[in-house]
């Protein structure tokens, strides 16, 4: 059947942020494209590994990767990328749609009734709505309490609405935009769109769910001077330090079959965080006697640097993470060892700030790294090391050592030294590639590198998913390690 011809002005681009919908999303697309209202489908893929990306684009959307793991970070991309004023997003499991949605949310801004749109479904409200979203929102704005799905993924609105407002990267994403909604005034709408099917979710994860949105409204609640501050920050440090604890990051292993630790500082990126942020700061004189010093004890030096950076602003720590390009193949390698099997995680002695937004980069499943302690959004300029960093039966050369991180890991899961890969670039190093089944030292800053490591890959990180074929077994006894030259 020939599309029906619409206006320039009445396209929509529908943006779907995604992460392993397979079962879902070829029908979605198609669905959506026989559409005439619909100029494009945009699929933004948040490191997938069961197809999710080629099915979409198969099915005739047009892909993109997102810049950061997250649904807010996809969104934020996919708006970037539209080509048509028209917006709306939709979540990429649903299923049992009615034919008429599509002009069901767009009509209401095309006949400038509304500014943003909400959809209104036939379901009983998720838990985290219930308990968590609408007590909070009639407690602290009451204007948006008769909002029937506050936390609802299908929303429409012309593109410099939505570029007006903050898109949270976690599940607070969608009450946030709603609440700077608010904020600029829009008039928000909300369109009955009939019964959804929508793929439930854990316990467990409703309860991450409900404690990021619960922190999402009360800090919206506090920069409206409807809540102190203070507190809010206090809490999110608080959480922050939480995340920081292995037992956070054990959780991932049960029934991991095989691990895969990557070093950051060179390895993942091309350069050292801390070197850029004293860059960043004007700090470079001062951070030059002290880098590298090896007449100071690991936890001497490390604790000067800290120093260093008292006072600097949190969102300095992020915008060196974004910014620090990372090397070329960090992210397909990563991906690529996902879809092979492997929990992917990210090993460093940088600050976590930094480390966990880099982690996101490469769609990596945990990190493992220091703390720098935050006051008011502030760096107090004090830093306590990663617990996993010490091991009672661990590194006998090092009291911080990377090694026994690898010996935590190894202890929760069970599995044995010949199922983990390790990359690394720097002395640092040298005592988990030395105790790794299969170790690669990636662009190598010294001889005692390479050494240690089973193969040495120089220029692009890709080249690490070509040596998972050969056995993972240490074999002291092979002495050969072949260099894998960059691509020219």
């Amino acid at each position: 059947m020939p599309r029906k011809k619409v206006t320039a002005e009445a396209q929509v681009s529908v943006i779907i942020p995604v992460l392993n919908e397979s079962r879902t999303i070829t029908r979605l697309v198609r669905w959506l494209r026989r559409d005439p209202l619909v100029g494009e489908v945009l699929v933004v893929d948040d490191g997938s590994i069961d197809g999710t990306p080629e099915l979409a684009e198969s099915a005739g959307a047009r892909v993109i990767t997102s810049s950061l793991l997250g649904k807010g970070a996809s969104m934020e991309d996919g708006l970037q990328a539209a080509k048509f004023e028209l917006v709306l997003y939709l979540d990429g499991d649903l299923r049992g749609l009615r034919r008429d949605l599509v002009p069901c949310m767009i009509t209401p801004l095309l006949k400038d009734e509304a500014d943003l749109v909400k959809a209104r479904f036939e379901r009983s409200a998720g838990r985290v709505t219930v308990l968590t979203a609408r007590p909070l929102l009639r407690t602290y704005f009451p204007e948006l309490a008769e909002i029937n799905q506050p936390l609802g993924g299908i929303i429409a609105a012309r593109r410099p609405m939505l570029q007006r407002l903050r898109f949270e990267n976690d599940y607070g994403v969608d009450v946030g935009l709603l609440i700077d909604a608010l904020g600029q005034r829009a008039r928000i709408s909300e369109v009955d769109i009939g019964p959804l099917k929508h793929d439930s979710q854990t316990l467990e994860a409703l309860g991450e769910m409900a404690t990021q949105v619960a922190r999402t409204i009360l800090e919206r609640a506090a920069e409206w001077g409807r809540l102190r501050m203070r507190h809010l920050r206090d809490a999110r440090e608080r959480d922050r330090l939480r995340r920081t604890d292995l037992k956070h990051s054990l959780n991932l292993l049960r029934g991991a079959q095989r691990l895969a630790l990557f070093d950051m500082d060179g390895t993942l990126l091309q350069d050292r965080f801390v070197v850029e942020l004293a860059k960043k700061c004007d700090l470079t004189a001062e951070l030059a006697p002290l880098l590298d010093n090896f007449k100071l004890t690991p936890e001497t030096r490390s604790r000067r640097i800290a120093a260093l950076f008292k006072g600097v602003p949190k969102r300095v720590f992020e915008a060196v993470a974004r910014e620090l390009p990372l090397n070329p193949g960090a992210v397909e390698t990563i991906v690529g060892l996902r879809k092979a099997g492997y929990l992917v995680g990210v090993v460093t002695d940088s600050y976590r700030v930094g480390a966990e937004l880099v982690r996101r980069r490469v769609f990596a499943d945990f990190v493992v790294s220091n703390v720098m302690k935050f006051r008011g959004d502030r760096a107090t300029g004090r830093v306590s090391p990663a617990p996993a960093f010490a091991h009672p039966q661990g590194c006998r050369k090092h009291t911080c050592c990377k090694l026994n991180v690898l010996h935590h890991l190894l202890d929760e899961c069970g599995m044995g030294p010949s199922k983990v890969l390790a990359v690394g670039d720097g002395p640092n190093d040298i005592c988990m590639l030395e105790a790794a089944g299969c170790s690669i030292a990636f662009n190598p800053k010294d001889p005692t590198v390479s050494e240690a490591a089973r193969h040495v890959v120089q220029g692009n990180l890709q080249k690490v998913l070509g040596l998972l074929d050969e056995p993972v077994s240490r074999l002291p006894e092979i002495r050969e390690r072949p260099v894998i030259e960059a691509e020219t």
